[in-house]
């Protein structure tokens, strides 16, 4: 098997009527079978013969998470031609740089999306022809609807058969199936080139760490267009003939968000894909709940995760040696409230797969301990992107998982040479999953892909237990004075864990003799602390208290803290600024797999980073600190 034509192909043969796609149609959900998905990726695919789509060509795609969202990429691929999937979060400029770098001949596009690239549509030189998947959408002379491409597609192939077929048989693992673009965070975004193979191999090294079975279901409710949703959700669930459902989209961005919980107690998934941002909001959601229902429910609760977490302790001991004693306890708390909280996700989740970034231990532990364990993975686009991951028999908190299989991984030194297990250094890979370049860009390739091995640019190492570690990235290392090098995100994850006060964190030093931190507060907990302590909210004595606080917490990390030990003095931050907004999509603080944009935001903040470096940055009880604070709240 490879392609993902084959794939597709023998899951048809072997899964014909099981149900592939869930789409819900006004209030009911409609249930599309294997084969009836191919019936209409041939009939699609024909119709773009028809249309003069050639081995090779790329074209765009634009849209929510659909039916025809798959079913438009299967029928691309089936000629030979490249799929150019494109996140909905995209604005007019960023599209029309993709779309142009691309050389895309073709645009699918939905009818939400349209507004953004009729905005640009006379600057895309490279299109010829518009396909508007829905009805609604005005056409402009030339554009054709997706269903009138269905219908032609299957007069061709009444009339010509053998046409499709013939552009199948020239598909072979090589042929490029997708050019998925980075977040381009630093510079222009990265055209990563992912052939058939790629996908094929990485679907089969994925299944050797867990098992889908035929009756699964999933909502994907993770973007369609990134190469996680295509390999862990789409491709994976299609090589085992288990079904997907795809999010009930709203008219905006946040209705669409508002449908997710509604949806998964519909659909009740077996197993749900998320990244950190969504797995924080799905544990905020649970802990509302619980508070709602009073003092003595919450307390109980609480009772209930320190159980849990003692009876797991890292997953890989979880009722282990003593452990085993908390068992009837900790079985008697699932029973009366995990479960219950578990009926809010639908009653049959068996797990979570975690990517896009890493997850702190903390939430780790609370899924582990309500019994829908996030099973964190480590990968990226330039992998197709699966390279390692926890599951339901191999589980460890704190760390990215076992490898794939096969798969050939070594961790370099600065100076290139191997590294034994336990020492941090570059993670490099070699296997099947590699991509085979950056589109239009062999310089970045070279850089990146030396004698077939991939220099990933995260930093991590084997344990004793053979698990991944990750630990950040090599561009984000904070640089002392002495030229000394550390990694921040642990550092980060650690005070955004252990302070209720701090929602995000970000370290900074360049060749400084201190490290200083941009700090994102929780203005919420610090009122409620702020009542706690008789300090009334807003007022400037609040704000000094609240400041008070975050610097304690801080502090909890250093020689004299409770948590000692467990980072180097130096790189902990000495001075903190806080910030008047968060990190976000919007501002373009985060990109798409909300991982912090590191660049985008010292260069933001430049000026700020400059002064707390400076003795005139001493100390946090500052003016600008408190009118920050009093932004927020005055937002609430």
């Amino acid at each position: 098997m490879h392609t993902i034509i084959d794939l597709f192909e023998s899951s048809v043969a072997r899964f014909a009527d099981n149900p592939y796609l869930h789409e819900k149609q006004g209030d009911t959900w409609i249930q599309t079978s294997y084969r009836e998905t191919h019936d209409q990726v041939v009939a699609f695919g024909a119709g773009l013969l028809g249309l003069g789509l050639s081995y090779g060509d790329r074209v765009a795609l634009l849209s929510e998470g659909r039916n025809a969202w798959i079913i438009s990429e299967l029928g691309l691929l089936y000629t030979g031609a490249c799929s150019v999937p494109l996140s909905i979060k995209l604005s007019p400029a960023e599209l029309l740089f993709r779309i142009e770098h691309s050389g895309a001949r073709m645009l699918i596009v939905s009818n939400t999306q349209l507004a953004k690239i009729n905005q640009i549509r006379t600057q895309l030189k490279s299109l010829t022809q518009f396909i508007l998947l829905d009805r609604e959408s005005p056409r402009q002379e030339g554009d054709l609807y997706f269903d009138e491409i269905l219908v032609a597609g299957e007069g061709l192939l009444k009339e010509q058969a053998e046409a499709l077929t013939k552009a199948m048989k020239a598909v072979h693992g090589d042929s490029l199936a997708n050019i998925t673009y980075t977040s381009g965070t630093t510079a222009d975004p990265k055209g990563v080139m992912l052939t058939h193979s790629n996908y094929v191999v990485n679907v089969q090294q994925s299944l050797t760490l867990m098992d889908i079975p035929p009756t699964y279901r999933t909502l994907a409710i993770l973007p369609w267009d990134h190469c996680f949703a295509h390999t862990a959700c789409l491709y994976c669930f299609m090589a085992k003939g288990a079904s997907v459902a795809s999010v009930q989209a709203g008219k905006t961005g946040n209705e669409t968000l508002k449908n997710i919980p509604k949806n998964i107690s519909e659909i009740k998934p077996n197993l749900l894909m998320s990244v950190p941002a969504l797995s924080k909001t799905f544990r905020k959601s649970i802990e509302s709940g619980i508070a709602k229902k009073g003092k003595f429910v919450n307390w109980l609760f609480n009772l209930g995760l320190r159980t849990a977490y003692a009876h797991n302790d890292m997953g890989i001991n979880r009722g282990k040696g003593w452990r085993i004693l908390l068992k009837p306890l900790y079985s008697l708390f699932d029973k009366v409230l995990f479960a219950k909280v578990r009926q809010g996700f639908g009653g049959e989740l068996d797990f979570f797969i975690g990517g896009g970034a890493l997850l702190d231990s903390e939430l780790q532990r609370f899924f582990l301990a309500i019994g829908m364990p996030v099973c964190q993975g480590y990968g990226l686009s330039e992998s197709s992107p699966v390279i390692s991951s926890n599951s339901l028999k191999n589980l460890k908190i704190g760390t990215s998982g076992k490898l794939v299989k096969p798969l050939d991984l070594k961790i370099l030194g600065d100076d290139g040479q191997e590294l034994p297990p336990g020492v941090n250094g570059q993670i490099v890979i070699r296997g099947g999953n590699v991509m085979k370049g950056y589109w239009k860009n062999p310089s970045a390739t070279a850089e990146t892909i030396k004698d077939g091995w991939l220099y990933t640019g995260d930093l991590g190492y084997m344990d004793q237990d053979d698990y991944l570690v990750v630990n950040g990235r090599v561009k984000s290392l904070l640089i002392a004075s002495d030229g000394e090098k550390y990694s921040p995100e642990a550092i980060e994850e650690t005070l955004i864990e252990v302070s209720p006060f701090i929602d995000q964190c970000m370290l900074h030093n360049n060749q400084h003799a201190f490290t200083v931190a941009l700090i994102v507060p929780n203005i919420q907990a610090i009122n409620r602390a702020c009542i706690q302590h008789h300090f009334k909210p807003g007022s400037d004595e609040a704000f000094a208290f609240a400041l008070k606080l975050i610097a304690k917490d801080i502090a909890q990390s250093n020689k004299q803290g409770k948590h000692a030990n467990m980072f180097p003095d130096r790189w902990l931050p000495s001075r903190f600024y806080i910030l008047p907004e968060a990190f976000t999509e919007q501002n373009n603080l985060m990109n798409s797999t909300m991982k912090m944009v590191r660049g985008k935001v010292t260069e933001k903040y430049a000026s700020v980073l400059e002064l707390l470096h400076s003795p005139a940055g001493k100390g946090s009880q500052t003016e600008t600190n408190i009118l920050n604070l009093r932004r927020w709240f005055d937002e609430m």
